[in-house]
């Protein structure tokens, strides 16, 4: 069945009733209208003059910025439009809970160089710009983007490429910021190329909210730039169906018809989309744009979002209400983006019941219980084969659990064991 995507309708709208349609299409328009200021915003949406002063209070500590078409999608008078509650601060961001933390992910304690974090093996998180085209009220780093605007650092740049350079371990980068798609088409591109110039980086990621939020930037010639350097792959972030109207699919398929994989992460949100049935509505959607459905996040542990978290349960249930119940490849995959540099670690309902080394117990998304006959020799003598003897990337260094499936170590344990540090403590006495 055919969908039928409405177009915004911005005449409404008496602050922009006098733009003209070329106006509103051009992205720099909509970058440089951004709303950043409570008298402006209130042209827009309905503000009593308590929020007026709650307003005033939260922009104290942190920036607004909203686009136009972003604000077009908002619900005047609704104070719980989901659409208004990314987009305009609230007093509840004043409120810091005793588990929220500056940098939960720590990206800044693993950075070795300004702008680059390294925690996984083989790939490094290049973040290129502190500006957006506007500040989602739940972005993780709330810390840093909106606090620079002055764009590109081209010093940080090249020196986060000397590091790549150097670390041929680093096979695919994950391009963001705040968001690399408000630079100019002539920076993206000079990003693009000198990463396709490093021999070792096979895959490039740009990770960016503009298609949801300023749909216009994504015109043919940024389209044709990004098609240059393939593989490039795009993550972007609708959180709900209301988000995917006919400006965003036209976006999203220019870079699907540039050969461009686009996925999308969401984020989990209190009364924003923590719903099943809404979040099947999200996913079946965004497959008609062509987009795939990649992640779920759990909100994060940032300052000043706790009002934004719901449960991990829930995540959990949606996940129950979307396996087997919609097409596998439409149902993303949820994660805990662990504090403290933990990475992103997958939560899902358990289907395994029990186990033995002869019968695995299964549950189905129906609740039926089924077995899996265990193999009888479950022995493989890994290692010897000529798939590694050929390979070189078969011998780049394991870390981890992985490391105890190969055998190269029998046990990991924390540095800080109690029980090691007394005996270490007891040798030294």
């Amino acid at each position: 069945m055919m969908r039928s995507y409405h177009k915004v309708d911005y005449k409404t709208i008496p602050l922009y009733r006098d733009v003209k349609q070329e106006d509103w299409d051009n992205w720099k328009w909509q970058f440089v209208n951004t709303i950043k200021d409570i008298p402006t915003l209130e042209k827009v949406i309905d503000i009593s003059e308590d929020e007026k002063k709650n307003l005033s209070k939260c922009l104290s500590k942190f920036k607004m910025a909203i686009t136009p078409y972003y604000a077009a999608l908002m619900d005047k008078s609704y104070k719980r439009c989901p659409i208004r509650l990314q987009a305009v601060p609230s007093l509840e961001e004043q409120k810091i809970d005793v588990s929220d933390i500056d940098d939960p992910l720590h990206e800044d304690v693993d950075s070795p160089v300004p702008g680059l974090t390294h925690r996984y093996p083989d790939r490094v998180l290049l973040l290129v710009t502190k500006e957006c085209s506007m500040y989602c009220r739940h972005c993780t780093r709330r810390r840093t983007v909106g606090c620079d605007e002055s764009g590109f650092n081209k010093t940080n740049f090249l020196n986060a490429l000397e590091y790549i350079r150097e670390h041929k371990e680093v096979r695919d980068v994950i391009i963001s910021g705040g968001d690399p798609l408000v630079l100019s088409d002539s920076t993206i591109e000079f990003i693009l190329k000198k990463l396709r110039e490093i021999p070792s980086v096979e895959v490039i990621r740009i990770g960016s909210r503009t298609p949801v939020v300023m749909p216009q930037r994504i015109t043919d010639s940024l389209a044709e730039i990004i098609k240059k350097y393939h593989p490039v792959y795009v993550n972007i972030h609708f959180n709900t169906p209301k988000e995917i109207t006919l400006e965003a699919k036209n976006a999203c398929e220019k870079l699907a018809n540039a050969g461009v994989n686009v996925g999308n992460q969401s984020v989990l949100l209190r009364d924003v989309n923590d719903c099943p049935f809404l979040m099947k509505d999200l996913v079946h959607e965004l497959l008609m744009i062509r987009v795939k459905p990649y992640y779920i996040y759990q909100c994060d542990l940032s300052m000043g979002i706790s009002h934004f978290r719901t449960s991990v349960a829930k995540g959990m249930e949606i996940i129950e209400n979307l396996r087997g119940h919609t097409s596998g490849f439409a149902v993303p995959t949820f994660v805990v983006d662990a504090p403290g540099g933990g990475g992103k670690i997958p939560v899902m309902p358990n289907y395994v019941i029990s186990q033995s080394d002869h019968k695995l117990i299964l549950r189905n998304y129906e609740g039926i219980v089924t077995t899996y006959t265990q193999p009888k020799d479950t022995f493989s003598d890994c290692g010897n084969c000529d798939i590694c003897k050929l390979s070189t990337k078969a011998h780049r260094p394991l870390d981890g659990i992985a490391t105890l499936m190969t055998g190269t170590k029998t046990v990991l344990q924390p540095e800080q064991l109690n029980r090691r540090m007394r005996t270490a403590e007891k040798t030294r006495l």
